[in-house]
């Protein structure tokens, strides 16, 4: 559920605006109260006297933040409105689409609710989208005239470096041309917001955008990271975590795409299958009933990493008891399957055993991903009863 609020704009007049289009500033906010009164100061002597704007506060806070910019808002020359999320759906990621859906102007831009990103900045990333019919304008700080310098410490500092190397290793196409993809401070032109395709999970929301529904042109324009104004980052360790299945959702997205990555998964799990069978066998089982229990370590460690990493977003279809006896079955007609496989390519088709087994293990391979994305993941169809 959301609550929505919008403060009453004082009489101020707005001078005329050099650059066509008017801007929408969708901030996302999780406990910013310190915050507010600072950012909205900024963006008042920086923004409407070039740019008309209003700005719109999607808030998943727990404190007075929401109260907060009530109070604030009242000094505003410009709309302020708090769409307050009562489930924090998509984290602040989701709290960015739910912005995006909600905004009315020609140009949204996104920014943190901590002053780190300057608000100074919002006119010349419509200015440059507009001169460059782009649909997409991200500030970077890795181009001339940008720096991270309000990056707190060595270590977040190391962990951006090696977030922006992956992410740009794994969509090189995507991510053509743009040389911060873990920006928060970016504008986009309504007219490309193609929110339904989006599937945000946690903060990196530009990296969804420009993977998803990347627009038709995208530019970029230099900006000095600040200081926080007040407050600790959000940033975390479960954050951290939350980012790695973004990546692995995103990167998994086709369907081949997420054939590597399930027989990648597969691949695993012989390591807890073969320290099953050696335990068992140590303590006196005989291997034949020992390989059919340890089989089933692999199974459940390759139920838990697809589960987490490539279906987590169609868990929601079947409970969980469902889909772990589904995988079950499936993973173990494998083995039963295998072996008459074999036998058909050697005495029917006169193949080698290697080369036989060579291919039962790439057909069984093949028909356990088709028969776990089909029987586990799919939605059930909706199966209309005639009179």
């Amino acid at each position: 559920m959301t609550h929505e609020y919008t403060a009453p704009v004082p009489d101020v007049r707005v001078t005329e605006v050099p650059e066509p289009g008017a801007v929408t500033i969708v901030v996302p906010t999780y406990n910013e109260s310190a915050n507010i009164r600072q950012l909205l100061h900024q963006i008042t002597e920086s923004v409407p006297a070039r740019l008309p704007c209003e700005v719109l506060f999607v808030d998943d806070s727990t404190d007075d933040t929401p109260e907060v910019i009530h109070e604030a808002a009242k000094d505003c020359p410009f709309p302020v409105t708090v769409l307050h999320r009562d489930e924090p759906v998509g984290g602040l990621g989701g709290a960015v689409v739910e912005g995006m859906k909600a905004a009315g102007s020609d140009w949204v831009v996104v920014m943190d609710g901590d002053c780190q990103h300057p608000p100074s900045l919002v006119p010349e990333l419509v200015a440059t989208g507009e001169r460059a019919n782009a649909g997409l304008v991200v500030a970077s700080r890795y181009i001339k005239g940008g720096s991270r310098a309000g990056l707190a410490g060595s270590y977040r500092v190391a962990v951006s470096r090696a977030a922006t190397w992956l992410t740009k290793s794994l969509f090189p196409r995507r991510l053509h041309g743009i040389s911060d993809p873990m920006s928060g401070f970016f504008a986009i032109r309504r007219s490309d917001i193609t929110a339904d395709v989006l599937k945000p999970l946690g903060y990196k929301i530009l990296l969804e955008l420009a993977v998803r529904s990347r627009p038709r042109a995208v530019t970029e324009v230099p900006f000095v990271f600040q200081d926080r104004y007040a407050g600790e980052s959000k940033s975390s360790a479960q954050e951290g975590l939350r980012f790695l299945r973004h990546l692995v959702g995103l990167r998994t997205a086709s369907p081949v795409a997420r054939m590597v990555g399930f027989g990648l998964i597969g691949a695993t799990g012989f390591v807890p299958n073969l320290l099953g069978l050696y335990a068992l066998t140590v303590l006196g089982m005989h291997y034949v009933p020992a390989e059919i229990l340890a089989n089933q370590l692999g199974v459940a460690w390759n139920f838990l990493l697809i589960e987490h990493l490539l279906f987590r977003d169609r868990r929601r279809h079947r409970r969980w008891w469902d889909r772990a006896g589904r995988f079950a079955l499936i993973a173990n007609a494998d083995l039963v399957l295998r072996i008459p496989l074999i036998a058909l390519f050697v005495h029917r088709f006169g193949m080698g055993a290697l080369s036989a087994t060579a291919l039962a293990l790439v057909t069984t391979f093949v028909l356990r991903f088709a028969g776990t994305e089909a029987l586990v993941y799919l939605p059930r169809r909706n199966r209309s009863r005639t009179a």
